[in-house]
């Protein structure tokens, strides 16, 4: 299959060969072929199993509990997420995500029914999940397709910070995936940084941390290969703007302004237009983002290079009435089931390689 895009360092039109297909099509001298990949993260607002987990607070996720968390709910909820996750990417590729970053799921075998939902079973995504510290349990996950990726190292950072009150933090930690990325070296973070419970003023320092721990391994391994590909993904419940990202991570949104120590944030774009993520209080944020190290913006590097970013918000994702009316259509507003899909929309990023 043919797919035709333009990048940004070429004028010309290009013929886009998927890693899955086995046999290179036949060029014209004025078109290039290249490989596509995707990757993509997305919030899945509270996917927890039905039962009680007494090390952690998920009461409400029960049947007994104050959310009425049923079998049938659960179900839809699964149906809903394939849904959605099978259509993400797939404008430029048919196999969609190649990796999805994802964050607030209870633990590993809520991934493992979601993997196995009709709509993306054949995409045969792995998972890998480390349980956090987190006191309502949510964590963190990387679902691949092992015809683009093959892990092999992963790790947690943890968020490892004490309050001057002597209090320990306990939220989420930092998943840290290495492996290769159809053949070449690809680091992955996936973040759900501190929510802003307090004020985001009152609040700021701790996603600050988080950034500084993003920010200490994006130097570490650039100082090994100054053009290593590492993407940091997730909620990071702060916008391009905070001082987390244009402080801490320097992360910057033209790509031809990106100097040696800083990175690119293609979502930065988005957010001067007003397009968000997520709403609160009838106004938008753009939390959920996708930064990338130097070497993906780099026209002296080979191999993958960064094409586009995006939202994924069809019209059915929007909350058509009610009190979040324009909003992402939610799974719970107010207390109450609404049977939506997240409280968050995902994002993408395309990467191109000449072939």
């Amino acid at each position: 299959m043919d797919f035709y895009i333009r990048t940004p360092w070429l004028s010309l039109i290009l013929f886009l060969l998927i890693i899955s297909c086995g046999t290179p099509a036949l060029t014209q001298e004025t078109k290039q072929q290249y490989k596509i990949g995707c990757l993509a993260f997305w919030n899945f607002e509270n996917l927890f199993d039905l039962e009680d987990d007494p090390t952690i607070n998920d009461d409400d996720f029960t049947p007994e509990g104050s959310l009425r968390w049923t079998a049938e709910k659960y179900a839809e909820k699964m149906g809903h997420l394939a849904d959605v996750i099978s259509e993400i990417g797939t404008e430029l590729n048919p196999d969609g995500a190649a990796l999805l970053g994802v964050s607030e799921i209870e633990n590993r075998k809520v991934l493992e029914d979601l993997v196995k939902e009709k709509k993306i079973l054949a995409r045969d995504y792995k998972i890998v999940h480390f349980d956090s510290p987190d006191r309502r349990g949510i964590d963190v996950g990387l679902l691949y397709q092992e015809k683009y990726f093959k892990p092999h190292r992963s790790t947690i950072i943890p968020f490892d910070l004490i309050k001057e009150n002597g209090d320990t933090v306990f939220t989420r930690d930092i998943l840290m995936v290495q492996g290769m990325f159809d053949g070449e070296d690809l680091t992955v973070l996936v973040n759900h940084w501190p929510s802003r419970r307090g004020g985001e003023a009152a609040s700021r320092y701790l996603r600050e941390h988080s950034a500084s721990h993003c920010k200490r391994i994006i130097d570490s391994l650039e100082q090994q290969n100054p053009a290593a590909k590492i993407v940091i993904m997730g909620d990071l419940n702060d916008d391009p703007v905070s001082s987390s990202l244009k402080n801490i991570l320097k992360a910057r949104g033209k790509s031809h302004k990106v100097k040696e120590g800083e990175t690119f944030n293609p979502m930065f774009s988005y957010f001067k237009k007003g397009i968000g993520t997520t709403a609160w209080r009838d106004a938008w944020s753009l939390f959920d983002q996708i930064v990338l190290s130097r070497g993906f913006i780099s026209k002296d590097n080979k191999g993958y290079q960064f094409y586009q970013a995006r939202i994924h918000n069809p019209r059915y994702l929007v909350q058509k009435t009610g009190r979040y009316q324009g909003y992402p259509f939610r799974t719970f507003a107010g207390g109450s089931y609404v049977g939506g899909y997240s409280d968050h929309y995902a994002v993408y990023a395309y990467l191109v390689k000449p072939i």
